[in-house]
Order: structure tokens, then sequence, then C-alpha cells
């Protein structure tokens, strides 16, 4: 896992709870169903079966691989139209290619995050490069829908690249965990990404036997979603393995465990945490389009068809196809 590593010993440290901090607790465990997207790439959906209002301001979570592929198989998205709200895709394996109709555009790869805001109307392509696509290889990552409320539903599109080392890097109190803020702040640490919509964006790594003990604001709520390996989280010591995603209740702080020993390829468990605060809008959701009522939906169909978000620029990036 080459996303982003560092000697947790020589990091800023975050400090231990207050004696009278409260844990949140954990208010929900599920396990996410596997699929695909795309032109067929393979995902985890990882909020499949959890209210939208437990998940506000998120709507939707995609896990991306981990998957070893053979020459010819990768696979990404065609050119496709979102309209609404904000994407973070964040790649800890291979590489990702992205381009969209209102100029932004990069290479996402190994600890990488592009942080594209759809707003009022975008196109865009996410694809693995051609080398990647002859020579097959890892590919692990994630794609994370953030909602925005209504008055900002059409701000003008907007594409930040992350690069891996902009993250910003802390550790646990007691050295036992690397924790990379992507977006939004963890104690009085911030991440390098902008968002609309307030919001905390962490993965973390956490060794085998150790603890993290995260500060978390007590107005955002707070999932965690595990990418690999095994642990207990909250204060009831609640086992959890890949695939699962926690839903934790009020309080300041979170606590998750890696178990002594981690199974298969894993030798420490890895998460990602996020939370927000809730926007508490109605939600209308129609494919690419995150509106708050059906007739904006409808608007954003008509928009699209009619050719109001933008061309698809002359020569653009298009999926890499291997030819017999």
């Amino acid at each position: 896992m080459p996303a982003v590593t560092a000697d947790t010993l020589t990091l800023p440290r975050l400090p231990e709870p207050a004696p009278d901090a409260r844990e949140r607790p954990v208010a929900r465990i599920t396990t996410a169903p596997r699929g695909f997207e795309g032109e067929g790439f393979p995902v985890r959906r990882a909020f499949a079966g959890v209210p939208l209002e437990e998940l506000d301001p998120f709507v939707h979570m995609d896990q991306m691989g981990a998957v070893d592929y053979g020459p010819g198989e990768p696979k990404g998205t065609a050119w496709h139209p979102h309209r609404g709200f904000e994407t973070a895709t964040y790649i800890i394996d291979g590489t990702f290619q992205h381009q969209d109709s209102h100029g932004g555009g990069g290479v996402i790869t190994d600890g990488a995050t592009q942080w594209m805001t759809a707003g009022g109307g975008i196109l865009h392509i996410e694809t693995p490069p051609e080398q990647l696509v002859v020579s097959g290889g890892l590919f692990h990552g994630l794609q994370l829908w953030v909602n925005l409320p209504a008055a900002d539903k059409l701000v003008e599109p907007r594409y930040q690249s992350l690069e891996g080392e902009q993250v910003t890097l802390v550790s646990s109190s007691d050295g036992g965990a690397l924790v990379r803020i992507v977006a939004g702040e963890v104690g009085s640490h911030a991440g390098p990404g902008e968002t609309h919509t307030p919001i905390s964006f962490v993965h973390a790594t956490v060794a085998a036997g150790a603890r993290l003990q995260l500060p978390w604001r007590e107005d955002f709520n707070a999932l965690l979603y595990v990418l690999s390996g095994s642990g207990q989280v909250g204060p009831d010591g609640r086992p959890v393995t890949g695939g699962q995603l926690v839903v934790f209740g009020a309080g300041d702080h979170l606590q998750v465990t890696a178990d002594e020993r981690q199974g298969g390829d894993s030798p420490a468990l890895e998460v990602i945490v996020l939370g927000g605060r809730p926007i508490g809008e109605p939600v209308a959701w129609y494919g690419p389009f995150v509106m708050n009522t059906k007739a904006e939906i409808a608007a954003a169909v008509e928009d699209f068809q009619a050719g109001r978000f933008g061309a698809i620029p002359p020569g653009a990036l298009m999926p890499y196809v291997v030819r017999d």
C-alpha cells in the first residue's frame, strides 16, 4: 500500500482525550456489498443499507478494488455528467487519469486525491493510463460523493489536485498510528482539501495491537470504513474487518484498536474516517445528479441533454482499449 507513509515517531502527536471527554458509541455496523462501476471495474458500495440521514452530508462511497489486474483488464469510466455535489477520488495503489469539460485534469496516483466540485454541471472521465491497461497491475482507491447545500448546488465547477506529499501527517498519542488528513481538521491539524461543505476526510494506518483515539468535532457526524485488516471500535470493542462501515453516535472523539494478529496481506488496520456537518435538506438523487427536488433532477437531465454542462474537449482523453 504505497499511500503516503512516514516515521510516526517524528510526527506531531494527537492529544489523548481529556478526563471528561465523551467517546462516540457505535450506532451501526454494515458490510459493503460488491458490484461493478463504469466500464466494469470492481467496487464495494461502502454506504449500502445506511439511511441517508445518518450519512449526511455524504451520499455515496465506492471502494475501488483492491484488484490486481492482468494485462488488458484495467477499466475506468467513459465521459459522463454530474451536478449538485462534489467528488473526491483518492488513489492508494495504481494510477487514474482525469479530464473534465471545465479544464480540470491530471494524473492521480499513490496517495493523491482529486477533488472535483460538479456544482451546476460538468462532464468528466476517469480512466487508467495506457501503460497500466497494457501491463496490468495493482489498483486500489476510493471515490466519495459529498453533497452540496441548496445554496451551493449550482456553483461554478472547480477542480483541485492534491498530491500525496501535500497531505497533513500526524500520529496517535503513542506513535502507533499514522493519520493522513486529506481535508478538514483533526484537533488543531488541517488537511489541504478545500470543500464547500464542512467535512473531515482521514486515512489512518493503525499498527497491529495499537490504538487510535481520534479527536472529532462534536457538530460533525462520524463514519469509519475498514479498507483492510481487523480490529475493534467504540467503547464496547465491537469487532470490524475489511469492507465494513461503522456509524458512530455523538461525542468528541472516536476509538479504533487494531488486532494483535492481522490476517491476509494486511500487516496493519487501514481505515478511512469521515465526518461532516449535516446539511439537513431533502435529497433527490438520480444517477449522477444529486439535488433537492424531483423538479431539479428533471431540470438537470434537460440541461445535460441540451449541452449546458459543457462539451467534451477536442482530442479529449478516452478509455484506452487493447486491440487484438
